[in-house]
Order: structure tokens, then sequence, then C-alpha cells
């Protein structure tokens, strides 16, 4: 078998052994429902208690503020949809930004088709948003304001508590996807002033389809999924007990471990960031300098394709994305690098590389001998950069 360096942890994570672990004896052995009565069921009632109370103390919340959903989309969904329908009427405008997540995006393009009146924020070149184009687009029907945590591409950080104050002073809901975030950088949703909150158990090396909104007490946003009195009548169905154990249980490690983990991910990250840059020219770093996920690292390079990047790295077991693994298929360059200001061109050739805890110097260093390679392939094949390097030679 090749090698494999697996860089593409900001489209999944591999789950814990742990957390597989906690999740076994609730398909097996501990697989009642739990709004049964009797007590083989009904103990797993306790158990979903236990793991809702782990994940609102990482976010400085109360346990009745936290609702299991499917995942991240899931949430967004539900937070956007569902406060709209509750605050209709006040007002009908809702502010987000050109960079979230297209679970966000599309939802936003769905209540327009349904009157509502959608504002999408312009970022800077580092993808941040500017607080003072934020005032100024809000109305007084501005009913809620959605600004993701952390890109998911670019890895850059918003100003999340800045953004909360503004919304708290205008009597405004403010949500946020911390999709990418949560477990990767401290969130405390009073301090922020978040009203909603949105996160994923497969992105901090939990399992896939299970994640959970946060909701505060007193947002009056209505049920999403309709049939039962599951998750206090707000989201109905039976619950996914291993999920929501294997999502406890990852948000509990993640959360032991962060500090320790982010910084080693941060020292590796710019050790990429640094050879990348000082050894392949014609690239440039894409999001914020400092400000950005600790496990993230996002390149553009001039005179080459992404996909066929990706096919040669994956070629010599490297794994990494040319940006949200749920546009991978498609073949328009990333919203998020057009959003910044990149051409075309050179957006076509962008690469994100996301790091793991199992991450080595070792593995950095493969990869970036094996761009440079690659790299030096692709672009003696382009007439770009055939027609570059002559005019430069003039």
């Amino acid at each position: 078998m090749k090698k494999l360096i697996y860089l593409d942890n900001a489209a999944t994570t591999k789950t814990a052994p742990e957390v597989v672990e906690a999740m076994l004896p609730y398909f097996s052995e501990k697989f009642g429902n739990p709004s049964s009565v009797y007590s083989f069921a009904s103990g797993n009632k306790e158990v979903i208690s236990e793991h809702r109370d782990v994940i609102a103390s990482v976010l400085g919340a109360k346990s009745n503020e936290i609702y299991f959903t499917a995942g991240g989309s899931e949430s967004d969904n539900w937070a956007l949809k569902a406060a709209a329908e509750a605050y209709a009427d006040k007002g009908n405008h809702i502010i987000t930004t050109k960079i979230e997540h297209h679970a966000i995006l599309h939802t936003a393009e769905y209540l327009e088709k349904r009157g509502f009146e959608v504002t999408y924020l312009d970022v800077d070149e580092d993808g941040k948003i500017r607080l003072d184009e934020l005032k100024k687009a809000i109305r007084p029907t501005t009913i809620l304001i959605s600004v993701m945590f952390a890109n998911n591409e670019i890895g850059t950080i918003e100003p999340v508590r800045e953004i909360g104050e503004i919304a708290h002073e205008h009597g405004i809901l403010f949500h946020t996807d911390a999709v990418q975030a949560f477990g990767q950088v401290p969130i405390d949703v009073d301090e922020c002033h978040i009203d909603m909150l949105s996160a994923s158990g497969h992105k901090l090396n939990g399992p896939k389809g299970i994640g959970f909104l946060y909701i505060r007490k007193g947002v009056k946003i209505h049920s999403f999924v309709h049939g039962g009195a599951q998750e206090r009548k707000r989201r109905a169905g039976t619950e996914n007990v291993p999920g929501i154990v294997g999502l406890g249980t990852a948000v509990k490690r993640a959360a032991k471990t962060m500090e320790e983990r982010t910084e080693k991910e941060r020292g590796l990250r710019d050790y990429l960031i640094g050879r990348v840059l000082k050894e392949i020219p014609y690239c440039r770093l894409n999001g914020h300098q400092t400000d950005r996920l600790p496990n993230n690292a996002n390149f553009s390079f001039r005179f080459v394709e992404g996909e066929a990047l990706l096919i040669m790295l994956d070629g010599k077991g490297i794994c990494g994305s040319s940006g949200s693994a749920c546009t991978s298929g498609s073949l328009d360059p990333s919203h998020v690098l057009l959003a910044i200001g990149l051409p075309h061109e050179i957006a076509h050739g962008s690469l994100r590389l996301t790091l793991s805890e199992e991450t080595t110097k070792e593995d950095l260093d493969y990869v970036v001998d094996s761009l440079k390679e690659i790299l030096g392939t692709l672009r003696n094949m382009s007439p770009l950069y055939e027609d570059f390097i002559k005019k430069a030679n003039k």
C-alpha cells in the first residue's frame, strides 16, 4: 500500500478510536429507543442528557439550549428557515456574507424566493467582513445576521464577538456556522452574544450524521422536523443515540486536547506555509496570516489547474482539496476565492491543506517536495506559463 498523507481534515476527520469504542454498545447491547418507558430503553435518555451537558459546558451554554441534528447543513437550514418564519412579523431582512458555506447561501436563496430580502456582505482580501459595512447594512426590518465563525476554505476567523455585539445592540438574532471552528478554537456563546450556533461531529474526530444547533433560551424559532416530541418538541425523530454518544465523546476529547493540539497544528501549519511561500514561485497564501484556523493552509498557484494538481498529489498518496468538499464536483472556481478578489485563472489553481493531530513535519516535507515536483511538471505543460516566461526573459 502506498504512503497516505491525509490533509483534508476540513472535509472530514478520522473518527477517534475512543469515540468508536464509546459508540459500539449503543448499536447492539444498549439499542433501546430512548422514548420507550421501560428501563432498558429509558436509560438511553439519561445518556443523551449526559452528552448534551458535555457540549453545553464547552460552549458556556445551558443543556436545554443544545438540540441534536443530523449535522451542520441541517443546523444551518434550521437556523435560517425557522428564524425567518418565526420573526416574519418583525421584518423580512437577513444579513449574511458572500463567503458562507453553501448550506447558508443556498438556504438564503431559498428564502429570497419566498419574499425575504438578503444582503450578502463583501469581505476584504483576507476574507474578513468589515464591521462598518455590517452596521450600514442593518435596516429596521433586519431579523437575522448569520456570519460563519471561521471559513471552511481559507480558514479566516471572523470578528465574531464584535458581530455579536452589533447584533445584540440592535436587537437582531445572531447565528454563526461554527462547523469548522468548534473544537479548534475556544467559543463562549455569552461572550460572543451568539443566539444560534451550528456544529457537526465529523469535523472533530466524531462520527458523520450527527451535529447540533445551539438555540439560546428565549429565541422563538419553531420545529424543523415534525412528527414527534423528541428534542423538546423541536426536532422530531428517534434520537441517534450512538451518534450522540460519539459526538459528546468527541467534544469532550477535543476540549481536553485543544490547547496542546492546536499549538502543535499551528506550528506545523506555519512551517508548511513558510516552506511553500519560500520555495515555490508564483504562489500566494489565501486567508488571514494569523487570524486563521490552526490547521488550515490555503494556497493559489499560478499557471496550474487545481483539479490536475489534486490528481497528481493523489498519485503520491496525498489527500488535499481545492475548496469545500460539498462543491468538489464543480468546475467553477471557489466562490470564497472570488469574493476575496482573486481572478478566475488564479482561483482555479487553489489547494487547501488541513492538518490533524497526527500530521508530522516529515509528512509536510514530503508534501512540499512533491508539490515542487508536480507544479514543475504542470507548469512546463502550460502554454500560459510558457508565454509568461518568454515575456519575463525579454
